[in-house]
């Protein structure tokens, strides 16, 4: 496995595209090999799908606006790399350290279902990647500058992801 720190450097200047944006990029690209592949699958046989995936849609949109939401309270910063002014270790921060990322995780899964996509769920792992080993040490390593041993602390309790 590589250094975490090299290949953040290495992608550095991937962090100038907004972390939603790179979701939505590659799910896009997954949208392409969809249309260019047209693949025939069950998944556009089951009638429960797209309502299965509204819920699952719903839930991750959820998640990842009250991560949102408890950052703007606390009034610091969702810019991966910028300093934060205060960590925030309540509300959806109490059960995973990146509430955003999951709900975009969990949404994204909820879109491939509600449109019967193939392809865009076999590219997340791409997007997820990504931010594990480029977006997430860069902001780990900003925190741990600004908030040392407290945030140190909260590593321990509170898990990366879920």
């Amino acid at each position: 496995m590589p250094d975490e720190q090299s290949t953040s450097k290495r992608f550095r200047f991937l962090l100038r595209i907004p972390v939603p944006w790179v979701y939505v990029l590659v799910y896009l690209a997954g949208v392409a090999v969809e249309y260019a592949t047209r693949p025939h699958s069950f998944a556009k046989t089951v009638p429960w799908l797209s309502i299965a995936g509204a819920v699952v849609f719903a839930v991750g949109v959820a998640m990842a606006a009250w991560g949102w939401v408890t950052f703007r309270k606390a009034r610091t910063t969702t810019v991966p790399g910028e300093v934060s002014s205060q960590l925030v270790t309540w509300g959806p921060y109490r059960f995973t350290r990146n509430p955003m990322y999951v709900g975009l995780v969990v949404a994204y899964l909820g879109e491939a279902l509600i449109l019967r996509q193939i392809w865009p769920i076999f590219l997340l792992p791409l997007v997820v990647v990504y931010v594990n080993w480029v977006v997430i040490p860069v902001e780990e390593r900003k925190l741990t500058e600004v908030f040392s041993g407290e945030y140190k602390r909260y590593q321990a309790r509170t898990r990366r992801w879920l």
